[in-house]
Order: structure tokens, then sequence, then C-alpha cells
């Protein structure tokens, strides 16, 4: 098999290099901070990805502005200015409908254009990405100067974090590959691009089929990111996949292949059971579960035994929903999200919950410890899911708790006054992406 580049121009007159291989329904890749289009085809571990990639499909890549063969001195490296980039390949090919693939940085791209393009994307798949920037400018603003002052220390800095448990020779191969693709000034600019960049308000306008691939222990775009995301947008499905190495081709890159052939060959993105259905602002209690330590837990224990622990905690929590009138939106990973048309009931069942781990850990193995998040709202019901402003806030809620422990937003606690529950004040905690801070308590539940 081999490739084909050829070049576009974008609508501000950039010009942008693009690579087809193989045959079938189109599949464009959104590539994440550098892309090389000549030299990952030529490097056997890229070319035998992009290969699998493209085995039955017609696999589209192209080099995002300011890379490799594509013009190094655009202006414009904004999320926007990218989302051009994308628009000039598929439009020049024809492409009238086509599954989209997001890598790291190439996430939010495709993120943009599926929300705002739902008619010609079939498919959406997000690998090692995020939609909000995982890490804070403190952190990353000394790392982009030394990019900038000292390119060579820079990359190599960088290719640590890409590339952790891998050998020295991938590390020294990514560093190479950064600097045929990229100047240090172009390098140190994508990054301030996307400092700060927060498209959480748009996960919600997805309305295309969507799987989301992430290693587990990603040091570049952490796992939990992921989780969210996947919460997020409408029927998305979570794949989680052990290893730390950010680049696709590298490490077990044939289960992230498995993933994303089995999903598309699917036809569309199903979830594991049927959302509950709510008229339009109807009240709902939406619950979160979330399993403490269960990448240490991986790491630990390695991925059978892992199974057999995170298999518990999918029976009980299933167990729990059934016996209080719960319903099951979605698993992720490691966790759930339920929904009940009733606030006491769903106390009840995070309070069984607890109850029935608490008495699993007396004689496991090991112990299962499970934070649990709940809010009340009127999400909108959608493409068997649930979505908006009382999703987002129980899930960030159960981000706050510990293993063990029940926290609900203010408006559970004064749903069911008088109903016999206990609460602890645990005051107002600011939740990330809000600015008022919100009233959180915890549940007692033992006894």
């Amino acid at each position: 098999m081999e490739q084909q580049i050829r070049f576009c121009t974008t609508s501000d007159g950039v010009r942008i290099a693009y690579a087809t291989a193989g045959e079938g329904p189109p599949l464009v890749v959104a590539h994440g901070w550098v892309s090389h289009l000549q030299w990952e085809w030529s490097y056997p571990d890229g070319r035998a990805f992009w290969e699998g990639l493209a085995d039955g499909r017609l696999l589209v890549r192209f080099d995002k502005r300011g890379s490799e063969l594509s013009d190094w001195d655009a202006q414009d490296l904004s999320i926007e200015a990218q989302v051009r980039d994308l628009q000039a390949v598929v439009d020049t090919l024809g492409l009238e409908r086509f599954a989209l693939v997001g890598i790291s940085e190439g996430g939010p791209t495709g993120i943009l254009y599926a929300a705002r393009h739902p008619e010609r994307v079939s498919h959406l798949i997000l690998y090692g990405s995020w939609h909000r920037f995982p890490h804070s400018p403190d952190v990353v603003g000394p790392m982009l100067a030394l990019v900038r002052a000292q390119w060579g220390l820079g990359s190599a800095a960088l290719s640590a974090a890409f590339v952790p448990s891998g050998d020295p020779a991938k590390a020294a191969a990514f560093t190479e590959w950064q600097h045929m693709s990229a100047s240090g000034e172009t390098a140190a600019r994508w990054g301030e691009a996307f400092v700060g960049v927060d498209i959480t308000s748009l996960l919600k306008d997805i309305q295309v089929p969507t799987l989301v691939v992430h290693r587990r222990d990603d040091l570049l775009s952490p796992f939990e990111v992921a989780r969210e995301m996947a919460a997020l947008i409408p029927g998305a499905r979570l794949e989680p996949l052990e290893g730390d190495i950010h680049v696709p081709f590298w490490g077990d890159s044939k289960a992230i292949l498995d993933a994303i052939d089995g999903f598309l060959r699917e036809g569309k993105a199903k979830t594991e059971v049927e959302a509950p259905s709510a008229a339009p602002g109807a009240p709902l209690t939406i619950l979160f579960t979330d399993v403490e330590g269960s990448t240490a837990l991986t790491q630990r224990l390695g991925d059978a035994k892992t199974r057999e622990v995170l298999r518990a905690h999918e029976r009980i929590v299933r167990e729990a929903l059934k016996a209080h009138g719960g319903s099951e939106v979605k698993t992720m990973g490691d966790g759930f999200m339920a929904s009940f048309p009733s606030a006491t009931r769903a106390l009840e069942c995070a309070i069984a919950m607890q109850r029935a781990f608490a008495q699993h850990n007396e004689s496991a193995e090991e112990p299962i410890r499970v934070r649990v998040g709940l809010n009340a709202g009127e999400p909108i019901a959608e493409q068997e899911d649930l979505f908006g402003t009382a999703v987002i806030v129980a899930a960030r809620i159960a981000a706050k708790a510990e293993g063990g422990e029940i926290l609900a937003a203010d408006v559970l606690r004064q749903l069911v006054a008088g109903k016999g529950f206990l609460f602890a004040d645990r005051g107002d905690v600011a939740l990330r992406g809000f600015e008022d801070p919100v009233r959180l308590y915890q549940v007692r539940w033992e006894g």
C-alpha cells in the first residue's frame, strides 16, 4: 500500500498537504501535537499503524498548518484555524460523509467540526484527547518557554512525557520527529493556542456515534479527562486501554486498531442499556459512581484480575439500581452514570451501594472503594443519553468525593427534607468550569 500526497488551500490562504491511502469508506485523521506525513509513513511502526487504519478504507491524513509539508509561516494557529485546515481537505476531496479521528490535540478540532457538521460526520473517534486543556498555564508556561528558546532541550523534555516508559530509541525517534515537523517557535505557539481551551459546552451538541479511546496512565492527557468527556457526549462509548505512551503507534497499538475497527463496523455506537426517556424539562436526580484508585489497581493486579474486581463493582451497582428504581445511563470503564425520577430513591440507592461495598470489603481480597456524587435538575434526554448542566455538576461532585463517600448538592438535601437522611455540611465548593461555588453535603450511611 502506498500513500499519495497532494495539496489544497484553506479559506484563509494557507497551503495544506494531505495524504490518501487505501480504498473504501473515508476515514479522516486530525493529527495532534506534530505530524509528518512522509516520516510517519517511512517509520515502520507508524506505517504499520496507518496501514491498519487504511485496511478496507480510504485513509486521509494531513499536516496541519505550521507542520512539515504544509505552510510553516501561517500566522493563525488557533483551534478555529485548524478546523479550517480540516474543512479544506475534506472539501477538496469531495467527501460528503466520513468517519473522523481526532488524535491528542486533534480531538478538539474533531469535536468542533462534528458539532457543527453532524450531517457530514458518520462516526467520531477521539484518542488520547481532551475537551478542556488538562494542564494549567503555570505548568505549561515554563515548558513552552524552553521549547521556544532551546528547541533541542524542549523537544527532548517533551519526548519524556510522550513516551514515558518507551525505550530510548523511541524517545530519540520522537525527538527527531518533532524537529522535522516544526520549528521551536511554531511548537511554542501551538502550545499557547491550546492553553485555556475549553469546549465542554459543545459536547452536548455531538449528534454522531462517538468512541473515546484512552490509555489509563497517559501523562499528557489524564484518563479522568477522557472519562468526563465520554460522560458528557450523548451516547459516547469509552474504551479504556492499558499503558502510558501517548503516541498511538507505540505501545499496544493493536488494541487501538481493534477498538476503532470494531466501532466502525458496528455502523453506530450503542450504549449497553437503554437510557431513561424523559419529557423535556422533567426533573431527574443524576448519580455518578467512580472506583477509587482503579489505575493503580490495574498496575498492581494486571488486566485479568482488575476485571474481576470491576465486575464485582458492576454487579453491586446494578443490583442497587434495580432495587431502587434507578436507570443506568452508561458505564465509563470504572464508573456509572444513572438517573432517578425520585431524589429519595436516588439517595436510598447511594446508601445501599456503599453498605453493599462495605459488606463486600469485609471478606474481599481486594476492597472496592467507590465515590458517589448526586445532583438534581432538568437534564435533556437525547440519543439514549442525558446531558446538560445538571449532569456536568453531578460528575464534578463525584470527582470531589473520597472512596466510600457520598456527596450531594444542596438541592438534594432540600428535596428530601424531613425524610430522615443525615447530612454533614461540607461548605461551598468550587467546581471546575463553574463561576459560582456549589454547597455540598456528605450523606451519612454508616450504621
